[in-house]
């Protein structure tokens, strides 16, 4: 599977190493945590594009570290790998993520799960190249540019589209600071925020000018919702 890396979270060292040779053979690239903490350190400064998550860790248990992972990102698919059977557990296992897999399990029966939920989510996926609407105006990623009835109203510069490009993602939800901190300038640094904050602005101002009905809200400490 080409550009498709795994963010593996499994505490048993052993199996984490079979796993993760097993699906780098098959084409994957995996980073393997061995505990919640460092697996969510990993996600927020990666891009993956699916999540194995051993239930039971230590410092932080895989229900947990999903719920996490889930307040950055709805979308990602997350499959947990676990010896819990207990019905209440895969109930809960499913409610949070997209399937729920019971150890021992077969490498063959894990990869095929795995390509089934890309699939779908590949199938899904809209052109991310294609212009999308954004209130009266239209967003040209490519072009890096914002059009008003097909003429051009502004041009951004590269982080402004990176930014955009996220709060687009998490429309009518929040995209917290840190995410978008590590995912655009690799820190969450005061002088990195402080950046960032300079861009939200500029984008606002952008907005205000040519649709004020676009508006990019402030979660207090937590990061930025953009509605329209």
């Amino acid at each position: 599977m080409e550009n498709c890396k795994i963010l593996l979270a499994e505490d048993d060292v052993n199996l984490g190493k079979v796993l993760t040779t097993y699906l780098e053979a098959k084409g994957y690239s995996v980073m393997h945590a061995n505990n919640g903490e460092v697996a969510y350190e990993m996600f927020c400064s990666n891009d993956f594009s699916i999540c194995l998550v051993d239930v039971m860790m230590p410092i932080q248990d895989g229900f947990t570290l999903a719920k996490s992972i889930r307040k950055v990102d709805t979308k990602i698919p997350i499959i947990f790998l676990t010896a819990k059977t207990m019905q209440e557990d895969v109930l809960e296992g499913l409610s949070i993520g997209d399937d729920y897999i019971t150890k021992p399990f077969s490498m063959e029966v894990l990869l095929a799960r795995i390509q089934t939920i890309m699939r779908r989510v590949n199938n899904a996926s809209e052109d991310p190249n294609k212009p999308i609407a954004i209130g009266a105006l239209t967003f040209d990623a490519n072009k890096q540019t914002l059009y008003k009835d097909g003429v051009e109203v502004e041009k951004l510069t590269t982080r402004e589209v990176e930014l955009l490009a996220m709060l687009l993602d998490k429309k009518n939800e929040i995209l917290e600071r840190g995410y978008a901190l590590k995912k655009i300038w690799g820190d969450d640094s005061f002088y990195n925020a402080r950046s960032m904050d300079v861009y939200i602005a500029k984008l606002r101002s952008k907005f205000k000018e040519h649709d004020p009905n676009v508006k990019i809200v402030n979660v207090h400490s937590i990061g930025f919702k953009l509605v329209f």
